[in-house]
């Protein structure tokens, strides 16, 4: 039995690590942190950045992983959830230009100008999903 928990274990400590150096390629590989600092002119704290996605990455997973609870309250929920919404931002928007989205997009349908209020209009769909998301969660429509 012991021996079957340690191959657990570590299948899944390797498993985890493979998807993350994943999961952190990609990111590196799209470019989004320079672009991010490019784009804030922030060049000068970028291992900050490399450093918060990482550490980010991995409280994320032992909170996920464990199922531990963090007793924040509401002014902690709101002020992680600006900033979990301004990373998905970020990174969204980051991935968009570098695919060049919304340039192709806005050649095909022929758009001359409103391309801001399309943008806002994404960011604003983004905040009102998730808004109804954490308080109408998709679990409690199946009870």
């Amino acid at each position: 039995m012991l021996i079957k928990n340690l191959l657990l274990i570590f299948a899944g400590v390797a498993g985890g690590f493979s998807i993350a150096g994943g999961v952190f390629a990609f990111i590196v590989m799209i470019g989004v942190l320079p672009r991010l600092a490019g784009r804030t002119h922030t060049g000068w704290a970028y291992w900050g950045y490399e450093g918060a996605v990482i550490i980010g990455g991995i409280i994320g997973n032992i909170l996920s992983i464990f199922s531990v609870s963090v007793p924040i309250g509401y002014v902690g929920l709101i002020i992680f959830g600006i900033f979990a919404g301004m990373y998905v931002g970020c990174f969204s928007m980051a991935l968009a230009e570098v695919l060049n989205v919304m340039p192709i997009f806005s050649r095909r349908i022929r758009l001359r100008q409103g391309m801001a209020v399309i943008i806002a209009s994404l960011a604003i769909g983004k905040g009102i999903g998730t808004w109804y998301q954490l308080c109408f969660p998709i679990w409690q429509s199946f009870k």
